[in-house]
């Protein structure tokens, strides 16, 4: 099957993670395309359906021996259609194929599963190629942490959309709460209520002077992390003082990062709040965090891919960082050194979508390549 094919059978199955949109279909069923797909090219095929329903593919072209192993990895799952017009109904026109998921990241998919498919027709190679189609990886990531407990590899290459660029880096994130604490009474007695509310109007303030020592150290190939305020809310009715306020944040982390330098960022600025009113307690919370991922330029897997691009493309991919976190993070703390190359397109996440066919057998060709050199 040509990469067009490929990819228009993905975009047509809906893989809405149910994460992001309650009773959204999931990933059974491209779960199921992809593992059906791989084994009639001749892979072996192992499901990992951890957590329960939630499956992610592993398809193994299988070396003669004594030669490197190397990871392909894509995610399964897109995020939600709302406003889209035909979400699942791919639509070819100027080279570009239009559906959900077809840029973020079916065509990094359908590359994979083409490379894979080479592999195992071509033989001739020491080495396994392992392709990994994984869950989850636009909430939480279950998919490729339950695959790495079970399979791991030389070298990863993760084929997020990076229009044919090396990506060698990328951000983290956490995402925290940070609260106050005052005291409810009625609003006409000031003398006996502690306005949580207002109290949290010195943390949003700081939130600047964080962000401008930030930009001071700027990553080379990322810029400066950040901080913004994403969510706030508190109080009880219009008529009573507020006993509580919750500002929900998320700071983007540069490599080098780590998480207790972002608790005593966040617990210095929530201290604000008590330096302007004592009475004012606080708390702070760190919920989800993500790692950010790095690798050196002159890593084996990263010179292999750009030689091999070099040799498809007729120039070697340039060597970019990226902001979106991304499972190459998961793969690289697994100890697998990681670059990051996909194809191209546009409108991840948003109403419009489109995957460039031309440049997912340009990715496909180049991850084979890699491949040839690696795994000899």
């Amino acid at each position: 099957m040509d990469a067009a094919g490929l990819l228009a059978d993905l975009v047509a199955i809906d893989s809405v993670n149910p994460a992001l949109v309650p009773g959204a279909a999931g990933e059974a069923e491209i779960a199921a395309y992809v593992a059906a797909w791989l084994g009639a090219h001749g892979l072996e095929v192992t499901v990992v359906d951890e957590p329960r329903g939630r499956p992610s593919v592993v398809g193994v072209a299988r070396g003669t021996g004594g030669g490197a192993a190397l990871m392909l990895n894509a995610h399964l799952d897109t995020v939600g259609v709302a406003g889209m017009d035909r979400p699942h109904e791919p639509r070819v026109r100027d080279g570009r194929l239009y559906g959900r998921g077809a840029y973020d990241m079916k065509g990094g998919l359908a590359a994979i599963m083409l490379a894979g498919a080479g592999a195992a027709a071509g033989g001739g190679l020491g080495g396994d190629v392992i392709v990994t189609a994984v869950a989850d990886e636009e909430h939480a990531s279950e998919g490729v942490q339950a695959v790495l407990r079970r399979f791991g590899a030389d070298a990863c290459v993760v084929t997020e959309p990076t229009h044919l660029r090396a990506c060698i880096a990328h951000k983290g994130f956490a995402w925290a709460e940070l609260e106050t604490q005052g005291r409810a009474a009625h609003g006409s007695r000031p003398d006996l209520g502690v306005d949580a509310i207002a109290a949290m109007g010195p943390v949003l303030a700081g939130i600047a002077d964080v962000q401008a020592r930030l930009d001071a150290a700027p990553h080379p190939l990322l810029g400066p992390a950040s901080l913004h305020a994403s969510l706030i809310g508190g109080g009880q009715e219009l008529s009573s003082y507020p006993e509580r306020c919750v500002l929900g944040l998320e700071r983007r982390t540069l490599p080098g990062e780590r998480r207790a330098d972002v608790e005593r960022e966040l617990a210095f600025l929530l201290a604000r709040a008590t330096e302007a009113d004592p009475r004012i307690g606080t708390a702070l919370r760190i919920g989800l965090w993500r790692d950010p991922f790095e690798v050196s330029p002159d890593a084996e897997i990263v010179r292999l891919l750009r030689a091999a691009g070099e040799a498809v493309l007729g120039a070697a991919p340039p060597v970019v960082g990226d902001h979106p976190w991304m499972d190459a993070a998961f793969t690289a703390a697994a100890g697998i050194p990681t670059v990051v190359f996909g194809p191209g397109g546009a409108g991840a996440h948003a109403v419009e979508e489109y995957g460039d066919v031309r440049s997912v057998e340009s990715c496909a060709a180049v991850l084979s390549e890699t491949a040839r050199r690696l795994c000899r």
